[in-house]
C-alpha cells in the first residue's frame, strides 16, 4: 500500500513510524513532515487543509490511504474531499469532526446521548458570560467555543481570571474560536485520556494514557500543549474504562449515527475521574499529542491494520494484542515555551541514541539544515521508551534525554509522577 500521513509534529512522527514496522506499507509520503519524519520517509510541501490540493497529491502519488493527522484539515473537510474522490481515509468528516471544532456542539451530543459530563451554559454575548460567572462564583471553566490549537480553555480558580478570559475570547484572542463561549462546572478528579476507533458502528478500545499539560514539576505553572505522557493510565482502570466505553463513547457514537454523520476515526475521549466515576472532559477527534507517540510505542505495526480496518468499516471482530508493558514519552521544550523561545539552536547527540521498538526519538519541531538538526518550535522532541514497568520505560527516557545535547532546552523531571508515587499496579489498557 502506498500511505500518505498529513501533519508534522510529533504525533505524525509516531504514526509514520508505526506504520512503517508494518510489511503492507509499499511507499510512505509525510506531508509536510519534519527533520525526524525525513529520516524514515518522503516528505512533501502540501496545503493539509486544502482538500482539493490534497486529492491532486494522493491521485498524482498513487496514494491507497492516508491518515490525517491534526484536526484542522479535518475540521475543514479534508476526508470529506478524499472520500468523495473514492480514496480510502482514516478520519472523521468535517461534521463528525465538531466533537472538537464546536465545544457547544459536544454538549449537544452528550444531552441527547445521556453522557455524563459538566454542566454548561452557551454565550454568544460577553456581558451574559459575565452575569454567568458572578452567578455561579469559581473556580469555573471557560472555554472558546471552537478550534483554538489547544489554548482556547481557561481553568479559572477565581472569578477575575475567568471574567479575564471572557473579555480575551470575545476581544478576538483566539481569532475566530472565541466568538461563542462555553463556560462549565469546575470537576473535581484525576484527568486521563482514553482511545477508541471507530468504524462508523462499532467502537474498539485502543487504550489509555495520561498527559502533563503544566509546563512546572509537580504540574505547575502555565498549560502548554503537553510536557509529556504515559500508557497506560493507572487510574483508568479496566472497570472505570468499560463504564467510560459503555456510558460515553459509546452513546455519543449512536447518537452521531442517529444524525446521519457517522464518526470514523479515532476519538479521544479527555476523562475526569472521581470516586471511580469518569465525567467527559472534552472529546477530540485525533490522536493527542504527545498521547499518540506513547500509544504507537505499545502497539508497534498492528496499529496501521486497525486503522485500515476502521476506514473499512470492519472493526467488527478486531482486537488489540496487548504486550505487558508501559510507555512513557518526555518532551524536550525550547527554554522559554510556552511563551517566547528562540528557533533556530542546533541538537547534537541524536545520532548516537539507539532506535528501535523500546527506544525511539519522535521529532516535532525539528528540521534539517547543513546536515544539523535545529530547533523550530516551542515543543521539539518527545523521547519515548517502552518498559515491563513504567519505572523501567522513564528510566530509559530519561537517560536517552541526558544524552541529548541541546542547552537550549529544558524538560520537566517528573512525567508519570502521580501513577509511581502510587506504586505500579498491574497495567490495565
Amino acid at each position: 500500500m502506498n500511505i500518505l500521513i498529513l501533519g508534522s509534529g510529533g504525533r505524525e512522527h509516531a504514526l509514520a513510524w508505526a506504520v512503517m514496522q508494518n510489511p503492507k506499507c509499499d511507499k510512505l509520503i509525510v506531508a509536510p513532515g519534519n527533520a525526524g519524519i525525513a529520516q524514515i520517509a518522503e516528505c512533501a510541501t502540501l496545503d493539509i487543509e486544502n482538500g482539493a490540493a490534497v486529492v491532486s497529491f494522493a491521485d498524482e502519488n498513487a496514494i491507497d490511504f492516508v491518515i490525517v493527522g491534526p484536526e484542522a484539515p479535518l475540521a475543514a473537510g479534508v476526508a470529506d474531499r478524499l472520500r468523495e474522490a473514492g480514496i480510502l481515509v482514516f478520519g472523521p468528516s468535517a461534521e463528525a469532526a465538531r466533537l472538537e471544532a464546536s465545544k457547544r456542539f459536544t454538549k449537544e451530543i452528550c444531552d441527547a446521548a445521556g453522557a455524563p459530563t459538566a454542566g454548561y451554559a452557551h454565550f454568544t454575548d460577553a456581558e451574559a458570560a459575565k452575569a454567568h460567572v458572578r452567578a455561579q462564583g469559581a473556580p469555573i471553566v471557560v472555554k472558546a467555543d471552537g478550534l483554538a490549537a489547544g489554548k482556547g480553555v481557561i481553568v479559572a480558580m477565581d472569578e477575575a481570571t475567568a471574567l479575564e478570559a471572557i473579555d480575551d475570547m470575545f476581544g478576538g484572542a483566539f481569532g475566530g474560536a472565541g466568538a461563542e463561549v462555553v463556560i462549565e462546572e469546575f470537576m473535581e478528579g484525576e484527568e486521563a485520556s482514553f482511545f477508541v476507533l471507530c468504524d462508523g458502528e462499532n467502537v474498539l478500545p485502543i487504550g489509555t494514557a495520561q498527559d502533563h499539560k503544566r509546563v512546572g514539576e509537580g504540574d505547575t505553572g502555565l498549560n502548554t500543549g503537553g510536557m509529556g505522557a504515559y500508557s497506560p493510565a493507572p487510574v483508568l482502570s479496566d472497570e472505570i474504562a468499560a463504564r467510560a466505553l459503555e456510558e460515553i463513547v459509546k452513546p455519543t457514537v449512536a447518537e452521531m449515527a442517529r444524525r446521519g454523520t457517522p464518526y470514523q476515526g479515532v476519538l479521544y475521549a479527555g476523562l475526569m475521574i472521581k470516586d471511580g466515576a469518569p465525567r467527559l472532559v472534552e472529546y477530540n477527534v485525533r490522536f493527542g499529542d504527545p498521547e499518540c507517540q506513547v500509544l504507537m510505542m505499545r502497539l508497534g505495526a498492528q496499529a496501521m491494520d486497525l486503522m485500515h480496518a476502521a476506514a473499512e468499516g470492519r472493526l467488527d471482530g478486531c482486537r488489540v494484542n496487548w504486550a505487558e508493558d508501559h510507555a512513557m514519552t518526555v518532551v524536550l521544550a525550547a527554554r522559554g515555551y510556552p511563551g517566547a523561545y528562540e528557533k533556530g539552536s542546533e541538537i547534537g547527540g541524536l545520532g548516537e541514541l539507539p532506535e528501535d521498538s523500546a527506544n525511539m526519538v519522535f521529532h516535532a519541531g525539528t528540521r534539517a539544515e547543513s546536515g544539523k538538526i535545529l530547533a523550530n518550535g516551542g515543543r521539539v522532541l518527545n523521547v519515548t521508551a517502552r518498559g515491563v514497568s513504567l519505572s523501567e520505560a522513564r528510566d530509559r527516557a530519561y537517560a536517552m534525554v541526558d544524552a541529548i545535547d541541546w542547552p537550549e532546552g529544558f524538560c520537566r523531571r517528573d512525567i508519570g509522577w502521580r501513577a509511581l508515587d502510587a506504586g505500579e499496579a498491574p497495567a490495565p489498557v
